[in-house]
């Protein structure tokens, strides 16, 4: 049995941990009320802070005063003061004093483009995906803060459609693509998202039919080391795991034991502690739909994949490990968040507020964000 002081102890061994070692000039800070607006508060009976109140009171999704609604899906954690948030509406969102105020820093003229990821170095250096068919998917990068922009990609090729985005390194990056011509589209960088190129589909394996990559969260393409990385997808016959040991030149595949078979269904994130131990979790983003058997984890780099004895009870779009604790993670989704502390064998409910995607940094600061503007942080001490 998972008992609260379980829940706070973990959580606040994490946060106790050590630290590790730009903004548009004329863009006002938003600041912050003394509290979240009532609309954007989630349900008491089943908060984050009331599974945590005895060993850490103050431990909790704080939500943050945005200024916008936006629908948030791409997240890149800092540390405990910093982080990046990209969203509908071309609207980019950096804090640098733990979300007390926000600057939006939305590149000029992106009101049309839908981002869905955000990748970030640091508080000055990021790199945001916009999604879509044709000319829609583009990369942009900025190295100030996001005082101005440069477009690193635009997609030339109509067949070809950008989810999500990861970094192995300050310089090596790659782009998923859905399937073209039966295979899936691998975007490079070399040089920190300064340019970019399709890589060959030589060593890709053939999509299923249907089989596609999901933009919910930032989240279906990420690295696990210097030259590790993995995506998942759905919508096929099977949710199914790729990964390359070589920076996406070759690929194999797996089968997950996360239900799809329909367009809606599929495994819709990953999240990797190390090279080889990881969490799958997905479901059926259709509201009021069924999501049974929505996690699995891996111990083997992705190679084979194990269904959570008890998964989230509903579809998570979201996860991420909590730093320097070997067993515990977050899942978000809709409906909630969800907390592993036995390495997603087992999984618990503890908030009920709506988020799409969670970050985690190294010194323990964790962020979510959603819709309706929703940024919230893990406050601890």
């Amino acid at each position: 049995m998972i008992t609260a002081g379980l829940l706070g102890t973990a959580l606040a061994l994490t946060l106790a941990a050590p630290a590790r070692a730009g903004a548009t000039p004329a863009a006002p800070a938003i600041p912050a009320p003394p509290a979240a607006p009532a609309s954007f508060a989630a349900p008491a009976p089943s908060t984050l802070s009331a599974a945590l109140a005895a060993p850490a009171p103050d431990t909790a999704w704080r939500l943050t005063a945005t200024g916008t609604d936006a629908r948030f899906r791409g997240l890149a954690a800092i540390d405990r003061r910093t982080a990046w948030a990209a969203g509908s509406k071309g609207t980019v969102l950096r804090t640098t004093d733990a979300g007390r105020t926000w600057r939006d820093v939305s590149p000029p003229g992106a009101a049309d483009l839908e981002l869905r990821d955000v990748e970030a170095f640091d508080a000055r250096r990021a790199v945001v995906l916009a999604i879509g068919e044709g000319e829609a998917s583009r990369v942009l990068r900025t190295e100030d803060g996001g005082a101005t922009w440069t477009e690193a990609f635009r997609n030339t090729d109509p067949r070809a459609f950008y989810d999500c985005v990861t970094f192995l390194d300050h310089r090596n990056g790659l782009a998923l693509g859905d399937p073209v011509d039966g295979r899936f589209r691998i975007l490079a960088t070399r040089d920190g998202g300064r340019s970019w190129a399709v890589l060959p589909d030589a060593g890709m394996p053939a999509a299923l039919p249907g089989e596609a990559g999901f933009a919910a969260s930032g989240q279906c393409l990420v690295a696990a080391g210097p030259k590790d990385v993995l995506f998942t997808t759905g919508g096929g016959a099977t949710a199914r795991v790729f990964r390359s040991a070589d920076r996406g030149r070759t690929w194999t595949v797996t089968d997950t034991p996360v239900p799809a078979g329909d367009p809606a269904r599929g495994a819709f994130a990953l999240a990797f502690r190390d090279r080889h131990h990881g969490i799958a979790v997905g479901g059926d983003y259709r509201t009021g739909q069924p999501s049974p058997d929505a996690a699995a984890t891996t111990s083997d780099g992705g190679r084979t994949w194990t269904p959570s004895a008890t998964p989230p009870p509903a579809y998570r779009s979201g996860a991420a490990w909590l730093p320097h604790h070997r067993s515990a993670a977050l899942a978000v989704g809709p409906t909630g968040t969800d907390l592993t502390l036995d390495g997603g064998r087992t999984w618990r409910t503890v908030d009920s507020g709506s988020y799409d995607t969670v970050d985690c940094a190294p010194d323990g600061g964790c962020w979510a964000s959603g819709e309706k503007g929703r940024i919230a942080r893990l406050a601890g001490r």
